[in-house]
């Protein structure tokens, strides 16, 4: 259960980012979650001085492929990498093993490369909760992402 708004921060505490280029991979699962993601993530990076033309997005089908979209992204001379999707507990298994694999895929990506990848990607029970958490009364997930991309861009460039 979330304890906090997704979406509440400092905004002192976020360096400038006018000159970072940003890659958003988006599953087009959920979509209708996934695009308020996008949207929190999207309006929170130009909040801080991005400019459009400097925030690139992908779709790629679900969230089991952001590992490979991502992948692809680093590729594209970004700062950082956001990876939006959306997985909903079902009656089988199959929530079990997407979630573990895109955590465990994200992670590697971060690990064996140079872009940092945030990881946005809601494992939500039902579909309420991926609502209240993607612009709802939990705040956007999105919104938290873009700041910790800012955040990891920052560190990569200063490191």
């Amino acid at each position: 259960m979330a304890t906090t708004n997704l979406s509440d921060y400092d905004k002192n505490t976020v360096p400038d980012a006018n000159k970072f280029r940003f890659g958003i991979v988006v599953s087009e699962w959920n979509s209708s979650i996934t695009e308020g993601l996008y949207k929190g993530a999207y309006d929170t990076l130009i909040d801080h001085g991005v400019l459009p033309a400097n925030i690139v997005r992908w779709d790629v089908p679900g969230s089991f492929e952001l590992i490979y979209g991502c992948k692809k992204m680093q590729e594209q001379m970004v700062n950082a990498v956001i990876a939006i999707g959306s997985v909903i507990q079902g009656e089988t298994k199959h929530f079990d093993f997407v979630c573990e694999g895109v955590a465990q895929g994200i992670k590697d990506l971060n690990v064996m490369r140079e872009t940092p990848v945030i990881f946005c990607v809601l494992t939500d029970n039902t579909m309420q909760q991926a609502i209240e958490r993607s612009g709802g009364k939990h705040g956007n997930k999105g919104t938290e992402a873009a700041i910790a991309a800012i955040k990891m861009a920052e560190l990569r460039r200063n490191s």
